[in-house]
Parts: C-alpha cells; structure tokens; sequence
C-alpha cells in the first residue's frame, strides 16, 4: 500500500471511531418540571402566569379560578439608589445577602434588569414600616436606581441627580406597575420614607412630581389646598396640642412616628422624609408652615 493509500486509511479510521463513540453518547433528557401556566383569568379574561401544583396522578382544575375572596401580595412599590455604579450595583444585588425586583441602570439605553421573579420576596426594604405594617418586603416591589446618592456629608449634602433617560424608564417600569397590582398612590413611596433616619434613599433629588404628573404614579398634593392651608397656619406651633396632631397627621399618612407632643428623634427623622419627598428644596426636620400645610394638603386628598 502506497502513503497515499495509509492516509486515506487512517483517516477513515479516525472518522469510523468518531462515529462510533458519537453513537453511544445516550440522548438529553429534560427532567425539569415547568410548574408556572398560563391560563385565562375568567373574571378578567385576560392570559395571566399562574403558579399551581402540577401531580403525576391527579389533575388540577382551573374550572372555578379564580375565587372571589383574594388580592394581590404586592401593595407597595418602594424606590432606592444604589449609591453605586451599574457594574457594582449589578453584583452586589446578585450576589450579596440584598436585592430588588428590579435595576435601573445608568446608561441611555433601552434596558432595565429583572433580578428577582415579581411572584417572590426581594430583601430590599430591610425594617421597615408604612401604614402601621411591618417588614415590608413582603408585600412590596422593590425598584433600585443607579445613583451615587449623597456624595457630601450630613452638614454639606452633595446629592447625584437623575438624568432624564433614567426617569423615563423608571417612570414607564413604575406605571406598568402599579397598573398591574393596582397600588394605591400613597403606597409609592422611597426607601427614606419606610426608614427614616436610617436611609435617605431616593433622594431630595428624584422627581417624584414628575412621576405623578408624567406617569400618573405615585401621589401629590393640589396647590389650591396647599394655598388654603396654608392661610390657616395656626399662631401657636410649640404647643404639645400642636405637635401630638401632626403626629397624628404623619401616622395618618403613613409614616411610623409616635403621638406624644414631641418632636423627638423619630419625628424629626419622618418630618426629613416627608420632606425629602414633597418639599424637597429644604428638609430641616422642623415643622413650617408649607410642611404642615402640604401634610393637610394630601391627607384632605387621598385619606378624607
């Protein structure tokens, strides 16, 4: 036999036992079991995912789904910053003992990361209260944004601003949102706002006017009460009379202050939130008249 001849020889030979291995590789089996359907809501008639046990020997019915009596896990929708870049912000919320529904990257692109199923529990909120519940991880969507947030200290703050692209993906993620679980306008609210004095997350800078007026989401006060109440500023602000009905007014809103006539450290830190949220151009802690005014403002709107 000539070289030509052994090379040609050896050649198939490699190809017959390539072919033979390849034939005893056994075929991929997929043992994973999908439990998540989607079926038709037949109160909304609407396709919607729906997560239900699936059993090898007894069929599960939708014929009565769904029931009456029930409601959605989700009543909040709580905003943050990150206080770090994209690149962190993406590791820390993914492989740290934190993270959120969602990311609102940086960029001025067309991208908003989902971290964690809408149907599950984010550990974003952290102690927290709103509305006389606690811990509401439970029970919220939890929505962080990427921004450096407070660059200077506490007697010189230097916080980031948002830029506008970045509002406009929070704003159309928060009103599909709150669309969808039908959240109540006081129940957007900030990280600041559930944990005063601990966080001050998303801000004095975040538009949250913005995101009332432009998306609908969230809540404000109207001008014509804030004017009306403010004209009925009473004289007489250092009273503990005075004091105890703001608290009232704070718990009533939403906030987890005391009602004891004193503006004691948990009160002056709800008062910054509050602030922070709808008066943001000063936010001392201490009780004027347009905090007080703006407070009646959006209790006379959303709690008569």
């Amino acid at each position: 036999m000539n070289v030509k001849g052994l090379i040609f020889s050896a050649i198939a030979s490699i190809f017959i036992l390539t072919s033979c291995a390849t034939s005893k590789i056994p075929p991929k089996v997929i043992t994973k079991v999908i439990r998540d359907t989607v079926i038709i809501n037949s109160k909304t008639e609407q396709p919607e995912m729906t997560r239900a046990a699936k059993l090898d020997n007894y069929k599960v019915t939708t014929d009565y789904y769904p029931a009456i009596s029930q409601d959605n896990r989700v009543r909040f929708l709580i905003l943050h910053y990150t206080a770090i870049n994209t690149d962190l912000s993406l590791k820390v919320l993914t492989q740290k003992d934190v993270s959120a529904h969602y990311l609102v990257n940086d960029y001025d692109d067309k991208v908003i990361n989902l971290l964690v199923d809408e149907t599950k529990r984010a550990w974003h909120a952290g102690i927290s209260n709103w509305k006389g519940l606690d811990n509401l991880n439970f029970s919220s969507i939890g929505i962080e944004i990427v921004n450096l947030g407070n660059k200077g200290n506490d007697l010189s703050p230097n916080y980031t601003p948002y830029p506008d692209y970045q509002i406009k993906k929070v704003g159309e993620l928060a009103q599909d949102i709150v669309k969808r679980y039908a959240i109540s306008p006081v129940n957007v609210i900030g990280h600041s706002d559930i944990t005063p004095g601990r966080k001050f997350d998303p801000g004095p800078l975040f538009p949250w006017k913005r995101l009332y007026t432009e998306y609908g989401v969230g809540a404000w006060y109207d001008d014509a009460d804030k004017l009306l109440f403010i004209s009925q500023y009473p004289w007489d602000t250092t009273s503990s009379v005075f004091i105890t009905q703001f608290q009232t007014d704070l718990k009533k809103y939403g906030y987890n202050v005391p009602t004891n006539g004193m503006i004691d450290t948990q009160t002056k830190n709800a008062i910054v939130a509050f602030q922070m949220h709808f008066r943001p151009e000063k936010y001392d802690g201490a009780i004027d008249a347009e905090t007080w005014a703006i407070l009646k403002a959006l209790n006379k709107k959303y709690n008569p």
